[in-house]
C-alpha cells in the first residue's frame, strides 16, 4: 500500500524540482555577464554589452577605431572627400593582393584562380521574406516616432511639450559651443570608455544584488571618481581646443 503512494508523490516531487530547474537559469548571473532578454532581443542587446564593455578587445578595437578614424575625419574633411578615400583605400589594397596573387601564380606555375572566389560565390541575395520583416520591424519605429512628434508639436500634453521647448533651448547653447560632429566624438569616447571604467572601479558591495530593498547605489570607489574626472577633463578640453 505504500508504493501507489510513493507513485502519486513523485510528480509532484518531479514538478517542484523542474520548476527549480527552470527558475535557476533566471535567478542570476554574474555582475559583468549580459542580462537575458529573450531569444530574439538577447542576441542584438548582449553583442552590444559585450563590445561596449570590451570583451573581445579586437573586435572593440577595429569598431572603436574604425568609427574614431571616421568620426574625425568628417571632422576634417567633407563627406564626399571621406567616402572618396575610404572607397580609393579599399581599392587599393584589394587591386594589391590581385595583382599579388596573379604574380606569384605565374611564378610558381600554379592554377589556384581568383583570391576572391570563396567571397565571390557567397550568396547575399536578400529574399523577400527577410525585406518585409526589415521593413515591418522598421515601421514599428517610425510609426510610434511620428506619433511622438504629433503628440508633442500639437501639444497633446502641455507638460511633455514644455519639457521638449526647455531641452532644445538648452541645447541651443551645447550647439554654439560643440557640432554635431564633436557631440558624436564624445558620445563615442564615452560609450566606449565610462562601462569599462565602472565595472573595473565599482563596489562591489553596492551592486543591485547585494544592496538593500531601499538601497541606492550612490557611492563609488575614490580611485573611480577621480579616474572619470580626469577622463571628462581630458577629453572636454580635447574637443574644445
Amino acid at each position: 500500500m505504500a508504493e501507489p503512494s510513493a507513485a502519486t508523490q513523485s510528480p509532484s516531487i518531479s514538478s517542484s524540482s523542474s520548476g527549480a530547474e527552470l527558475s535557476a537559469p533566471g535567478g542570476g548571473g554574474s555582475p559583468g555577464a549580459c542580462p537575458a532578454l529573450g531569444t530574439k532581443s538577447c542576441s542584438s542587446s548582449c553583442a552590444v554589452h559585450d563590445l561596449i564593455f570590451w570583451r573581445d578587445v579586437k573586435k572593440t578595437g577595429f569598431v572603436f577605431g574604425t568609427t574614431l578614424i571616421m568620426l574625425l575625419s568628417l571632422a576634417a574633411f567633407s563627406v564626399i572627400s571621406v567616402v572618396s578615400y575610404l572607397i580609393l583605400a579599399l581599392l587599393s589594397v584589394t587591386i594589391s593582393f590581385r595583382i599579388y596573387k596573379s604574380v606569384i601564380q605565374a611564378v610558381q606555375k600554379s592554377e589556384e584562380g581568383h583570391p576572391f572566389k570563396a567571397y565571390l560565390d557567397v550568396d547575399i541575395t536578400l529574399s523577400s521574406e527577410a525585406f518585409h520583416n526589415y521593413m515591418n520591424a522598421a515601421m514599428v519605429h517610425i510609426n510610434r516616432a511620428l506619433k511622438l512628434i504629433i503628440r508633442l508639436f500639437l501639444v497633446e500634453d502641455l507638460v511633455d511639450s514644455l519639457k521638449l521647448a526647455v531641452f532644445m533651448w538648452l541645447m541651443t547653447y551645447v550647439g554654439a559651443v560643440f557640432n554635431g560632429i564633436t557631440l558624436l566624438i564624445l558620445a563615442e569616447l564615452l560609450v566606449f570608455s565610462v562601462p569599462i571604467v565602472y565595472e573595473k572601479y565599482k563596489d562591489p558591495s553596492k551592486t543591485p544584488r547585494n544592496r538593500q530593498k531601499k538601497g541606492r547605489i550612490t557611492t563609488w570607489k575614490p580611485e573611480m571618481q577621480q579616474l572619470l574626472k580626469h577622463h571628462l577633463i581630458v577629453i572636454m578640453s580635447l574637443l574644445v581646443l
